[in-house]
C-alpha cells in the first residue's frame, strides 16, 4: 500500500507539475505574443505615421510640379499666341501686298492692253505708208530706169560708186581739218607743258644686269671661297640662293641669280668674308645673317629716301619697304626705284602745269609700278598686285586710276591718271633710259615693216630712226593723194593693236608719181 500510494503521488505529483509547468509556458507564450503584438502594432502606427507623411510630401511636391508645368505651359502657350499672332499680322500683310500687287499688275495690264492696241494702230499706219512709198519708189525706179535706159543692177551700181566716192572724199576732208585743227590748238600746248616738265628734271641714268662681279685681292682667294670639298661655296649657295661662277676670270667671282636683292646679299657676304679673312661654314652663316639685316634697312632707307626725295608725304612702312626693294628691280636695264622717282617728278610737274594737285600726282607716279615689288611672289601682272596693294593701304583714287591705266590696258577716269601715263612714257622712252636686246630690237623692227606693208595699196616700207618712225610708200596708180591719210590712219591703228613699244611711233606716208620719156 505504502509504495502503491507513493507512485500515486509521484504520479500525481508529476501530473501536477506537468500542468504546472504548461501552464506557466501558456502564460509565458502569452505574455510573449502580447510583447510582439504590442511591437507589431507600433511598427504598424509608425508605418502608419510615415506613410501618411511620405504621402502629404509627395502631394505637396505633385501639386508644386503641377503649379510649374501649369506656369510653363501658359508660358509657352503665351509664346505661341504671339508667334501666331505675329504670323496673322505678317500674313495679312502679304495679303494686303499681294493685293496691292494684282491691282498694279491689272493696272499694267490695262495700260499694257492700251498699248498693245496704239502700237497696233501704229503698225497698221506704218504698214500702209510703207506700202505708199514702196509703190512709189518703184515707179520712181521704173521712171528712172526708163529715162536712163539702165537695168536695175547697173543702176546700183552706179549710186553706190558715186556714194562711196563721194563720202571717202568728205570723210578725208573731214579727217585732215580735224586733225589741222587739234594739231593748232594742242600740239604747241603740249610740247611747251612737257617741254618744261623735262627741263626742270634731269635723272642720271642706270642700267642694271643679271650678273654681280666680286673682284678678289688675288686668286688664292679662290680657293678660299671653294672650301674643302667645296663647302664653303656650297654654303653660301645654299643660304644666299645665288650661284658662284669661279672660272679662269683672274681675281673675280661671278654672282648670277635673278633676285637682285639676293644677289646683293651675296656680294655683301663675299666681300666682308674677303675682308674679316675667316672663311667657313659657321661664319658664312653669320655673315649672312647680318647681311640681311643690313640689305633691309638699306632697302627701308631707299624707300624713305625716295619718299623724301619726292615730297609725297607721309606713306604706310609696308609701302616704304617695297619702294625700297624696287631699288633692285630693273625694267629693260633702267632702275625701277629711279623709273619711279622720275615718273612722280614729271606727273607732278605736268600736274602743276594743268591745275591740277601736285602732290596726288607724285604720289601716283611713285607708286605707278609698286606691283613690280612683288610681282615674282604674288600671281598676276604688275598692275593688278598695284591695285591691290593701293587698295590695302586705302590710297587715293586717282593713285588707283593711274595704277591701272598707265599702260593703257584700262582708259584713264581721272586726269592725273593720263599725266602719269604720260610720264612714264617720258621717263621709258628718253634716249639712254632703257636697253632692249639686238634681238628683241631686230624683231620689233621686222614686224613694223611687216604691218606696214600689209595694208592694201603699199608698196614698201622702212622702218627708221631706231623704230620711231616708219616710212610707208604707196602704189600712185592705186592711192591717190586723198587716200594717203587714210593708208596712214589704218597703219596707225594696226601697230597700236599688234606692236608694244616705248614712246611713240610716227607713220608717214609718201605718194610719188614720175612721168618719164626720151628724146631721140
Amino acid at each position: 500500500m505504502g509504495t502503491f500510494e507513493t507512485i500515486i503521488a509521484i504520479l500525481l505529483s508529476l501530473v501536477v507539475g506537468g500542468l504546472l509547468g504548461f501552464i506557466l509556458r501558456v502564460i509565458v507564450v502569452e505574455k510573449g505574443f502580447q510583447t510582439a503584438r504590442n511591437k507589431s502594432q507600433n511598427i504598424i502606427d509608425d508605418a502608419n505615421t510615415q506613410a501618411e507623411k511620405f504621402k502629404k510630401e509627395k502631394l505637396v511636391e505633385a501639386r508644386q510640379e503641377i503649379y510649374n508645368l501649369n506656369l510653363e505651359n501658359d508660358k509657352i502657350i503665351k509664346e505661341k499666341k504671339a508667334m501666331v499672332s505675329e504670323l496673322e499680322h505678317k500674313i495679312i500683310q502679304r495679303e494686303e501686298l499681294i493685293e496691292r500687287r494684282s491691282a498694279n499688275l491689272d493696272k499694267r495690264e490695262l495700260n499694257l492692253d492700251r498699248k498693245e492696241e496704239a502700237l497696233d494702230e501704229k503698225k497698221n499706219a506704218l504698214e500702209e505708208k510703207a506700202s505708199k512709198l514702196e509703190s512709189i519708189i518703184q515707179e520712181q525706179n521704173t521712171k528712172l530706169l526708163e529715162i536712163a535706159n539702165f537695168s536695175e543692177d547697173q543702176a546700183k551700181a552706179v549710186i553706190m560708186e558715186r556714194v562711196e566716192h563721194e563720202m571717202a572724199s568728205e570723210i578725208d576732208k573731214y579727217i585732215r581739218e580735224q586733225e589741222e585743227t587739234a594739231k593748232q590748238d594742242s600740239q604747241k600746248i603740249a610740247k611747251e607743258i612737257i617741254s618744261l616738265a623735262i627741263q626742270k628734271y634731269a635723272q642720271d641714268v642706270t642700267a642694271e644686269t643679271t650678273v654681280s662681279v666680286v673682284n678678289l685681292p688675288n686668286d688664292e682667294m679662290k680657293g678660299r671661297i671653294i672650301g674643302r670639298e667645296g663647302r664653303n661655296i656650297r654654303t653660301i649657295e645654299a643660304l644666299t640662293g645665288v650661284d658662284l661662277i669661279i672660272d679662269d676670270t683672274p681675281e673675280a667671282v661671278v654672282l648670277s641669280g635673278f633676285d637682285p636683292v639676293r644677289r646683293e646679299i651675296a656680294k655683301r657676304t663675299i666681300e666682308t668674308l674677303i675682308t674679316d679673312g675667316r672663311i667657313h661654314p659657321a661664319r658664312i652663316e653669320e655673315i649672312v645673317e647680318k647681311t640681311r639685316v643690313e640689305v633691309d634697312q638699306f632697302i627701308r632707307d631707299m624707300g624713305d629716301k625716295a619718299i623724301f626725295e619726292t615730297g609725297v608725304g607721309r606713306m604706310h612702312p609696308d609701302l616704304v619697304k617695297l619702294l625700297g626693294r624696287m631699288h633692285y628691280r630693273t625694267s629693260y636695264g633702267q632702275n625701277a626705284l629711279r623709273h619711279s622717282v622720275e615718273t612722280a617728278f614729271l606727273a607732278g610737274k605736268l600736274a602743276v602745269e594743268l591745275g591740277e594737285n601736285e602732290v596726288i600726282a607724285k604720289r601716283a607716279g611713285l607708286l605707278h609700278d609698286i606691283g613690280k615689288a612683288v610681282d615674282h611672289e604674288m600671281e598676276g601682272s604688275h598692275i593688278d598686285i598695284g591695285i591691290q596693294l593701293a587698295n590695302k593701304y586705302h590710297e587715293h583714287a586717282a593713285v588707283l586710276d593711274a595704277i591701272s591705266s598707265h599702260h593703257g590696258d584700262v582708259e584713264a577716269k581721272t586726269v592725273i591718271g593720263v599725266l602719269v601715263a604720260a610720264a612714264d612714257a617720258l621717263s621709258a622712252a628718253r634716249p639712254g633710259a632703257r636697253s632692249e636686246s639686238l634681238e628683241n630690237y631686230i624683231k620689233r623692227l621686222t614686224q613694223l615693216e611687216e604691218i606696214s606693208t600689209s595694208v592694201a595699196g603699199v608698196e614698201s616700207a622702212f622702218a627708221i630712226q631706231a623704230g620711231r618712225e616708219v616710212r610707208v610708200i604707196v602704189k600712185p596708180n592705186e592711192i591717190d593723194d586723198q587716200k594717203t591719210h587714210l593708208v596712214a590712219r589704218e597703219i596707225k591703228q594696226l601697230i597700236e593693236e599688234k606692236l608694244s613699244y616705248p614712246g611713240t611711233i610716227k607713220v608717214t606716208v609718201i605718194r610719188e608719181t614720175r612721168a618719164q620719156d626720151i628724146a631721140k
